[in-house]
């Protein structure tokens, strides 16, 4: 349950556009006055989402409940077999965003190891609030991967990522992790502004003029209506 929104929540704010965008939305970007750079390079994000045997997270978000929260473990890169990553337990309230995080250093996702080894290896490896995250959240759902491109203002205060090339696996019943039946769904482009509540001015300014529509949007939300064929 969240109670309190932290000092370091951000704001987040979404934009939701196809695929076939990226070129006029990665434009826009370094065209915008802010003066957006990249801070680093690109690269693929893969994320595991738990939930309730009856899937409370999903229920919770797709309802839109002010206060919600998400559990994932996340790793970086193209392959799957990964060993280090770690879980995230992400709270929103309304627009604010922060996270938990809790380091895990061996946890091969593949499908040599059983979710249920998988689910064992890493609580080993956690503090006491984890596993209490685990506990509540043992069921995994979804795996979801896409190709992450970020960007900042030059004074730093305004961060955004385009995601793209999003693929989703389906978990559930599945004794093994899956990462090969990939479900069918649109070419999405996820493009995300994130800053500090004292910069909520100077990013409604930054964001006027942007050619697509700002919109209610969860990776997790997506993939288990995708899997489920909403």
């Amino acid at each position: 349950m969240i109670r309190n929104v932290p000092e370091q929540a951000r704001l987040e704010i979404k934009f939701i556009s196809n695929e076939n965008n990226l070129a006029m939305v990665e434009n826009w970007l370094k065209l915008n006055r802010a003066g957006f750079y990249r801070p680093f390079p690109d690269r693929w994000v893969n994320n595991v989402y738990f939930d309730t045997h009856n899937y409370f997270a999903f229920k919770e978000n797709l309802s839109g409940a002010s206060s919600r929260t998400k559990l994932r473990y996340r790793w970086y890169g193209q392959s799957s077999a990964i060993k280090k990553g770690i879980l995230e337990l992400k709270c929103k309230r309304n627009y604010f965003g922060w996270k938990r995080r809790f380091p895990v250093e061996y946890m091969p996702v593949d499908q040599r190891n059983t979710w249920k080894n998988i689910r064992l290896m890493m609580v080993d490896q956690l503090e006491e609030e984890a596993k209490n995250w685990i506990a509540a959240n043992p069921h995994p759902v979804i795996i979801n991967r896409y190709y992450r491109r970020y960007f900042v203002t030059r004074d730093d205060r305004v961060r955004a990522t385009i995601d793209s090339q999003q693929a989703i696996f389906d978990q559930r019943y599945k004794p093994y992790p899956n990462f090969h039946f990939r479900s069918n769904i649109p070419n999405v482009l996820v493009l995300e502004f994130k800053f500090n509540r004292q910069d909520r001015i100077k990013a409604s300014q930054i964001l006027e003029g942007l050619p697509i529509r700002v919109s209610r949007n969860s990776k997790y939300i997506f993939g288990v209506s995708s899997i489920q064929g909403y």
